[in-house]
């Protein structure tokens, strides 16, 4: 007689259907607390809340780049202000009724990101580095230069509140909800793009470009195709801000936001979209909130945070999690 063996199967299925799970759950409680945030606190606490989230979305749309792709930008700022001028624009000389705006800074910001991307995307390393930073100074002089469009140093004033269903959203809550559903259909995609076969393909390019280039992938293609989706994207929010905020200034797409965004994907964790929403927050918090109590030196706490996180958390708050299960 021969023993059957018998073997225990796998709980690798179960517990990633349970990871699975608990993310889902943790996604659903946080969505609720952000949508329950206007019937609790007051207005200013609201709209600051508001601000997170348009940065939020900006910072994930630049961590497809960095953390995904391995290319980091400098100059992905253009593209949020692009966004943010274009649906300004748009709402006071076409007209706010939703989605229209929403539609015309996501059009112009990958517009933007596809004239200037195509030779970008074919250098590498501290080249792509000083490209990108190169392009978002030049559309900021451009912007300056457009008077007529833009309002040039004054910047773009008068936008009128953005409009859904033919009412006009003045109250902070109101906003707060418009932003809170336009940034969940923004992340979510990008979530999909980061899961997807053809985010498998950018994490390659990022981990051996050589290697998947000789496996026959045009990386140049594909690095293009995330270049111009994550302009979109970033215009997306741009567009958010102009709705939030009702003006866009040139420091919108200039370095300075630029690198704030960078910051906030560092501290958060290259690669984790989430992770860079909560650098997001912990950026906006120390500038907006936390900086005119701080005698203005927020951006000094700001790169105190950025020199103790890269020491201390070398992949970022999203790590700590990972660095908790080896």
């Amino acid at each position: 007689m021969t023993a059957v063996q018998t073997r225990a199967p796998s709980t690798a299925p179960r517990a990633a259907r349970g990871r699975a799970a608990l993310g889902v759950g943790v996604a659903s409680a946080v969505l609720v607390v952000l949508a329950a945030v206007p019937l609790f606190l007051a207005p200013f606490a609201t709209t600051t809340l508001t601000r997170i989230l348009v940065f939020a979305l900006f910072a994930a749309s630049l961590d497809l780049l960095v953390g995904v792709t391995g290319l980091p930008s400098l100059g992905h700022a253009a593209y949020f202000g692009s966004g943010a001028y274009a649906a300004g624009w748009v709402s006071i000389n076409v007209t706010a009724q939703a989605p229209v705006p929403l539609l015309a800074g996501a059009g112009v910001g990958a517009l933007v990101a596809a004239l200037t991307g195509w030779i970008t995307v074919r250098s590498a390393g501290v080249f792509f580095l000083m490209l990108t930073l190169a392009i978002g100074e030049t559309v900021q002089q451009l912007a300056n230069t457009w008077d007529s469009v833009t309002g040039g140093a004054n910047g773009l004033t008068g936008i009128p509140a953005v409009r859904v269903a033919g009412e006009p959203l003045t109250n902070a809550g109101f906003v707060h909800w418009y932003v809170l559903a336009v940034f969940v259909v923004g992340f979510a995609a990008l979530w999909l793009v980061a899961r997807s076969p053809f985010g498998d393909a950018l994490r390659g390019i990022r981990d051996n470009e050589p290697r998947m280039r000789a496996i026959g992938y045009p990386t140049a293609l594909y690095k293009y195709g995330v270049f111009v989706l994550a302009g979109g994207v970033a215009g997306l929010a741009g567009s958010l801000l102009a709705a939030q905020a009702r003006f866009v200034a040139l420091p919108d797409l200039g370095f300075l936001t630029a690198s704030f965004a960078l910051l906030a994907v560092i501290i958060g964790g290259a690669g984790s979209l989430w992770g860079a929403c909560l650098g997001a927050a912990l950026v906006i918090i120390v500038r907006d909130a936390l900086g005119p109590s701080l005698d203005g030196h927020g951006t000094l706490v700001l790169g105190a945070v950025f020199v103790l996180a890269v020491y201390l958390l070398p992949r970022g708050a999203a790590g700590i999690r990972l660095r908790r299960r080896s």
